[in-house]
């Protein structure tokens, strides 16, 4: 039975950890990115404007906000054929305008309608690979709570990013399980794990400090 065991462990953290890999590659690589606050340019960014007239808009779009406002400007979207994830929507009430930031990784579109004349002017910018990490990095985030994973594509991203997190916690467990297992390397083991247990605290309390 602890054989038995011992392999469906070895084998799950095998195959999951295989799995999860590219996964957690992506947001250690990006983590760099965040925290040195530079990324590679691997392509030029290029960006490109059209406008598009007689815009179908629903009655009392300026009343609305959040994701009432979001799910009204998702038809307006489609006909505007600009998918993606909606962002922060800038509502100028005076103006009789409203600007609309869309993304999917490694585009961001503007899209500024005039409520007035239905009229819409669309900005897109083609920003790269290391952009679009960088949005997949970031977007399964609480930051907009209100309105985010309003895309379908975001939620399926968001549901692997939870995923990772979970294998990532099963990896943990089980490889201390698969380590303590064997006996041979119990005593390296301990020194290891004590000696990563004492650093960690140690930056914490010099941190806090």
């Amino acid at each position: 039975m602890k054989a038995r065991f011992y392999r469906l462990i070895r084998d799950l953290h095998l195959y999951l950890g295989l799995f999860i890999s590219p996964f957690v590659l992506l947001f250690s690589v990006t983590v760099f990115f965040f925290v040195h606050s530079w990324f590679p340019k691997l392509t030029p960014e290029t960006a490109n404007t059209r406008v598009v007239s007689a815009v179908s808009l629903p009655p009392g779009l300026q009343k609305l906000s959040y994701r009432p406002l979001v799910d009204a400007l998702k038809p307006i979207l489609g006909q505007l054929n600009v998918p993606g994830e909606i962002g922060f929507i800038s509502n100028l009430v005076k103006d009789e305008k409203m600007i609309v930031p869309v993304s999917i990784p490694g585009r961001v579109t503007t899209v500024t309608i005039n409520l007035a004349s239905r009229e819409a002017i669309i900005v897109t910018r083609e920003t790269g690979l290391a952009d679009a990490l960088m949005t997949l990095h970031k977007s399964p985030g609480q930051h907009g709570s209100a309105i985010r994973m309003n895309w379908i594509y975001m939620k399926v991203w968001q549901w692997f990013a939870d995923a990772t997190v979970y294998l990532t916690l099963f990896i943990t467990l089980s490889g201390i399980y698969l380590w303590y297992v064997l006996r041979a390397e119990r005593k390296i083991g301990f020194i290891l794990l004590f000696a990563g247990t004492l650093t960690f605290f140690g930056l914490a309390y010099a941190i806090s400090k």
